[in-house]
């Protein structure tokens, strides 16, 4: 079956400005224009459309989108057992959050009692389930399964008051990092000093501590563009420095 742009924007429900951009950029071609000057969409073009939309639905950006779907190497059924463990994941964390805002009604209504930590449990699972989905792969491969299980878990059950501690915790590296960067000495006072709060925030999600560890992790600061992208924001440099600082302190580095 053949569709004009109106009949497949009506039938995805999308805008047919929507699709006529989609073909500016590339990302979903017609199948062919007819003798009128229309665009016609068949059934490969359809399904590339769901697919769009499936990666739309999970906050993937059209250029990454792009690149996905123009790919020669491109399987369709494989992404779409993707998506359907993406939206599973995304369907507990509705689910989790549903249950929350029930609580807290019962809560207002006088008819339960709510300990703190029920009222950040929907939160915390979000964090952990959107780090998973950005660095899950490459903790797991570093750290091994049952270390970043653990590590959840730690985080699940973070009280109220660990949870304001380390979020100071946080806010102080930040502080300390770059005042300990326009020194531009990773040995000195306050970049150790920024070397230990880091260690410190560690242990918070951590269920042990190692040197090797710590150090290992800053390493993955420098070598993964995305933790880099993260230190280096405010000033280029900053994870690497940071890398250098741990090393340090951590006896890697003399």
């Amino acid at each position: 079956m053949e569709y004009t742009v109106q009949k497949l924007a009506s039938l995805a429900g999308i805008s047919t400005r929507t699709l006529r951009y989609y073909d500016e950029i590339g990302i979903l071609k017609p199948a062919r224009i007819n003798s009128s000057g229309y665009r016609i969409y068949g059934q490969a073009e359809v399904d590339r459309l769901q697919q769009i939309l499936f990666y739309r639905e999970l906050d993937v950006s059209l250029d990454k989108i792009k690149d996905i779907v123009t790919d020669p190497f491109f399987d369709g059924t494989a992404a779409l057992r993707d998506h359907r463990d993406k939206l599973l994941e995304k369907k507990k964390q509705l689910d989790l959050l549903i249950a929350n805002v029930d609580k807290t009604i019962a809560l207002t209504e006088g008819r339960r009692k709510m300990s703190n930590q029920e009222k950040f449990e929907g939160f915390k699972k979000k964090m952990i389930e959107e780090n998973e989905r950005t660095y899950g792969k490459e903790i797991r491969r570093k750290y091994g399964n049952d270390q970043v299980v653990q590590s959840n878990a730690k985080v699940m059950n973070m009280s109220e008051e660990q949870h304001n501690e380390v979020t100071t915790l946080a806010e102080s590296i930040t502080v300390t990092l770059a005042e300990a960067f326009k020194t531009g000495d990773p040995a000195g006072e306050l970049a150790q000093k920024a070397a230990e709060l880091h260690k410190q925030w560690l242990c918070y999600y951590w269920t042990e501590y190692s040197k090797d560890a710590h150090s290992g992790l800053a390493q993955m600061y420098v070598d993964d563009e995305r933790f880099t992208a993260y230190y280096d924001k405010e000033q280029p440099g900053m994870a690497k420095f940071l890398r250098d600082a741990i090393y340090i302190y951590t006896g890697m580095k003399k």
